[in-house]
């Protein structure tokens, strides 16, 4: 196992050689780094949302291809090599994606010069054609380690578990990580089989030693808590560059969760929160034995101080034409911001959980439905007070989810709830929010083992408590009615309707009847 000793400060280390033992030689390489991009090509505001070009210009706003492109170009130009990489999920999340698929990503990843990526599992949205589509245009390999794709045509000759990138004249092993339960999170289809993410990297890490190879990284697209596992339990891996959980580490911010780098033991781990608001930048020296003898750095803002590169933002804007009207359409206005944060949708009832679950509900009123459920994964931005564009509320929901309506009992609800609190201290997306339905849960029992109580329905204008017996008539998205997020008890709903309205035209259409949205929190999600 390599040895490495590590500083006390911010998690940055520098080793110098121990006794009389000389170092034979260095290498020094700089890693730069992605993940999360969810196609925000343009800028972005500190909502993670849209941001106008006059607020741009007013040094308002973050992000965006363009300040990368500059960043990057900055960063290769002062170090002695460069390995530009991504953690995963380039895919969904605005317009851009909606309208052109991978195809822009990949044009703009080419751009940048990026050396491999890992698949993330929005990468899967809409099933493995497109991926394959999108590894055929890209310059760089784009690998995954923890599957099985053998009985998936369209990957199982393109898609592979690590890679080899030459920098300078030391080869760096690549390994990709995608979730465990990415056939819960997306679209891959039944030809793909995923499995433990320790088992797999270590597997990769032997292989790759077994040529020779002794720096090695793994690009990770499974959540930092599972990065930790994955550094504790495997040997041989220097870098963990990690994605999904939207992690930021920083040795200069109160607002990071850890050091920049993180390290455990031998293994530094670096995350770059998510949207292009940061470029990770990692410094290492190995000796002679690949040994990391060095280890600092700091991801980089992507705020108004980062000129944006001119041919770049052309280009993007020159793509966003065709979006513009669909954009640009004012379909209501909010009296007050409408908070959409992931910290806040995953863990406790928010904002714009309750006014998607309500605009569902209040689609079907009609229909005898009562109940409104929305997975807080599914909710990705807030919205700014003022008018309200479908652009924005594409933002809030940007994976063209249908509106779905079934019939289950009040067990199967219950079952529902309890899966929906399993991994909240994961900050997990299926988390639920909920219209007509209020609900306690206690994070102090042990998931699904009893963590919900206190489950009540409206009937003939009061709260009772629900029914496990009686059935119920259930608003959702075609998403987590089929199973997402781990929802597999829907599986046995009858009446089942999955091909209603696109989710985001039902809360635009919700919002424009409000003559002014005000944004409001009612107590119905509650926590022991």
């Amino acid at each position: 196992m390599k040895n490495l000793l590590k500083s006390a400060l911010l998690g940055s280390i520098a080793l110098i050689g121990l006794g009389a033992t000389p170092v034979l030689a260095h290498y020094k390489l700089t890693i730069l780094h992605t993940n999360d991009f969810h196609a925000r090509f343009e800028p972005i505001s500190r909502f993670n949302g849209p941001c106008s070009s006059a607020d741009n210009e007013e040094g308002k706003c973050f992000g965006g291809s363009a300040r990368l492109e500059t960043a990057i170009n900055d960063a290769r130009a002062r170090a002695e090599n460069t390995l530009l990489v991504d953690g995963g999920d380039q895919f969904q999340g605005t317009l851009f994606y909606t309208y052109y698929k991978g195809k822009f990503t990949a044009e703009m990843m080419n751009e940048l010069g990026y050396d491999a990526m890992t698949v993330g599992n929005h990468e899967f949205d809409d099933g493995p054609s497109v991926l394959r589509e999108f590894m055929q245009n890209v310059n760089f390999p784009v690998v995954m380690s923890n599957a099985d794709v053998s009985n998936e045509p369209e990957l199982k000759d393109i898609l592979k578990k690590y890679t080899i990138v030459k920098k300078g004249k030391e080869r760096i092993g690549i390994i990709g990580l995608t979730p465990q339960d990415t056939d819960e999170l997306a679209s891959p289809g039944e030809n793909i089989t995923f499995f433990d993410p320790v088992a797999s990297v270590q597997a990769q890490v032997d292989e790759l030693t077994a040529q020779g190879v002794n720096k090695i990284i793994v690009l990770s697209h499974s959540g930092f808590d599972v990065d930790l596992e994955v550094a504790r339990n495997t040997t041989g891996v220097d870098v963990i560059v990690a994605g999904h959980s939207n992690t930021y580490l920083s040795n200069v911010s109160d607002k990071a969760e850890g050091p920049y780098p993180t390290m455990v033991g031998d293994t530094a781990l670096v995350a770059a929160f998510a949207y292009g608001k940061f470029l990770g930048e990692l410094n290492l020296t190995f000796d002679d034995n690949g040994i990391i003898t060095e280890a600092f750095g700091e991801p980089i803002i992507m705020d108004a101080k980062v000129i944006e590169e001119v041919s770049v933002k052309a280009r993007v804007a020159e793509m966003a034409i065709p979006l513009e009207e669909i954009r640009q359409k004012v379909v209501a206005k909010a009296n007050y911001a409408i908070d959409g944060e992931r910290a806040n949708c995953r863990v406790k009832e928010c904002q714009m959980g309750n006014l998607i679950s309500d605009a569902m509900l209040d689609r079907v009123k009609g229909q005898g439905i009562s109940i409104a459920i929305q997975n807080g994964g599914g909710i990705r931005a807030s919205i700014n007070a003022g008018e309200t564009t479908m652009g924005e509320v594409f933002q809030v929901l940007p994976f063209q989810n249908t509106l779905s309506t079934f019939w289950v009992s009040g067990q199967t609800i219950i079952n529902a709830l309890e899966n929906g609190v399993s991994q909240v201290e994961e900050v997990k997306g299926r988390f639920l929010q909920v219209a007509g339905l209020t609900f306690t849960w206690d994070q102090s029992i042990a998931p699904n083992e009893g963590r919900i109580s206190d489950v009540k329905v409206k009937q003939d204008g009061s709260w009772v408590a629900i029914d496990p017996n009686a059935e119920y008539g259930v608003v959702s998205n075609n998403f987590l009615r089929s199973g997402g997020d781990g929802f597999k008890m829907f599986g046995d709903a009858r009446n089942i309707y999955d091909y209603g309205p696109d989710l985001a035209e039902v809360v635009a259409d919700y919002l424009s009847k409000s003559n002014g949205y005000v944004p409001y929190m009612d107590g119905r999600i509650s926590k022991k």
